[in-house]
């Protein structure tokens, strides 16, 4: 006689159990999705590219491997829909590369980091201060020259970019129309040696004279406004692939610069998530949160430098990204929530 009550109880639970919906935190809006993304060839994105698709296998999709890709291929392959997403999108620096119908089928989500592709020539502080130096104009000065001359040839030594990069054309380009070949002579020896070199004489006592990018180990080891110094350059003197964005080459809030805002001479980019429409259609919650994620830039130069150090296989990467998202909890947290939101 027992019996029924029991078992009536214990249906009457487990229905009961199953009607009650799961929490925001436990949902899968991406399960039964295959995701595939691309990565750039240059592992400053790596991290990007990793925390990105932890946010999706967290919220259920199954991610494959990241093809790594040259730009062009990229921008094609995810308008004809081969490609579900990258992390590694710099504009307006890539627009020259995008296909003719790219917008039909693609499009840019977020800001990975607002301004934080930025190109330019740094200069250590103490020699900012001791010779007033605020643009590439002051290496005409002999005794400008003169501290930075480290073979004796009577030029300063530019730690440049090695030969078939895109920044060492731009590089000859400032050499010719600022008049500055006769004193200034860019090294293009392979650019992680002639860094290291580099910040073994900063550390020696030595100055410092260079062309880096960010994201980049080499704004960690040398901070701009504490070590070194984004300096001008004389005038706004593009490249011909550089007018379309000349108003990119010059900009305000820039931390550790001489001047605000600062010619950097460089088309300064935004890094963006681009991703097919289609896909973006299908899975509302992916879109939330490509257009939410955001990066301090410190935070990718920290872990740059980590990579730089020799922490740079996928597990190691992959560890970089556990490490920051248990030290951002409530960042991540929040922007998860919110692209689960997205899919009700």
């Amino acid at each position: 006689m027992q019996l029924l009550p029991r078992l009536f109880i214990t249906v009457f639970v487990c229905l009961t159990l199953a009607v009650i919906p799961a929490s925001a935190d436990d949902m899968k809006p991406g399960m039964g999705v295959t995701v595939q993304p691309a990565r750039a060839t240059w592992n400053t994105g790596f991290f990007q590219e990793a925390l990105v698709r932890r946010a999706l296998e967290d919220m259920g999709y199954k991610v494959k491997n990241a093809k790594d890709l040259a730009n062009p291929i990229f921008y094609k392959s995810v308008a004809l829909g081969d490609l579900d997403y990258w992390t590694n999108g710099w504009f307006p620096m890539h627009n020259a590369q995008l296909p003719k119908d790219f917008y039909d089928k693609a499009e840019k989500y977020g800001y990975v980091v607002k301004a934080g592709g930025l190109q330019g020539y740094l200069v250590s502080k103490k020699e900012v201060d001791k010779f007033n130096i605020k643009s590439l104009e002051d290496f005409k000065r002999d005794e400008v020259k003169k501290a930075f001359d480290t073979d004796g040839d009577g030029k300063a030594d530019l730690t440049a970019c090695p030969p078939g990069w895109g920044c060492e054309q731009v590089i000859g380009h400032h050499m010719k129309v600022y008049g500055l070949e006769d004193h200034i002579n860019p090294v293009k020896a392979a650019y992680e040696a002639g860094m290291a070199s580099a910040l073994g004489n900063y550390k020696g006592g030595g100055p410092v004279f260079f062309y880096t990018w960010t994201p980049n180990w080499t704004v960690y080891k040398l901070k701009p406004g504490q070590d070194v110094v984004w300096v001008n350059v004389p005038e706004i003197m593009p490249t011909d692939a550089q007018k379309t964005a000349e108003d990119r080459m010059t900009v305000g809030g820039v931390e550790g610069a001489v001047s605000d805002p600062v010619k950097l001479g460089f088309v300064v980019s935004d890094i963006r998530i681009v991703a097919n429409k289609k896909f973006i259609e299908k899975n509302p919650a992916a879109k939330k949160f490509f257009e939410i994620f955001a990066l301090p830039l410190a935070d990718i130069n920290e872990q740059n430098t980590l990579m730089n150090e020799g922490q740079k296989s996928q597990k190691d990467i992959e560890r970089h990204v556990e490490a920051w998202i248990a030290k951002n909890k409530d960042k991540w947290n929040g922007w998860l929530a919110e692209a689960r939101k997205a899919a009700k």
